[in-house]
């Protein structure tokens, strides 16, 4: 009787790997939109979160599914802002948008400085919550002068 030597699987199929978009470049990031920037920032944190959980040795669950959440929330704000029924919606939208990339940029800070990510990664997910944040200031501000609620 010929029997083919069994697998780690034991005749299921393997597990599928994920297939990754590719993340932005820097210089892609310098002229990318709010609407690119947040997407792109969504996947890195998605991939942080699994990283926490499941790849490292720390596997870390609280703070990692609170930057998780509040991190992805900002791309899904700034989605939602496309088909606002208003400028006050918009500005809404956007306003819950910062709020959420400032509570983020605190759970970036709180997992560098417990030793959670080391300098390199933190600089690299810091300067890009940084520029959100610079980018989602500015269209508060403006639609906020827009609306009169704001002296320019």
């Amino acid at each position: 009787m010929n029997r083919e030597p069994l697998t780690m699987n034991q005749g299921r199929p393997e597990p599928r790997r994920r297939r990754l978009a590719p993340l932005m470049t820097e210089e892609a990031k310098a002229t990318a939109s709010i609407h690119e920037l947040s997407y792109d920032f969504g996947c890195r944190i998605t991939r942080l979160f699994q990283y926490l959980t499941e790849d490292s040795e720390y596997k870390e669950y609280i703070q990692s599914k609170q930057i998780y959440r509040s991190g992805t929330s900002i791309g899904a704000n700034i989605r939602e802002s496309k088909h606002a029924q208003s400028d006050a919606d918009f500005l809404s939208k956007m306003s819950i948008a910062y709020k959420e990339a400032d509570e983020t940029d605190y759970w970036l800070n709180l997992l560098h400085d417990n030793g959670y990510l080391d300098d390199k990664q933190f600089e690299s997910l810091e300067n890009d919550i940084t520029r959100i944040l610079k980018i989602l200031t500015s269209i508060v501000k403006t639609v906020r002068i827009k609306l009169g609620m704001e002296k320019s």
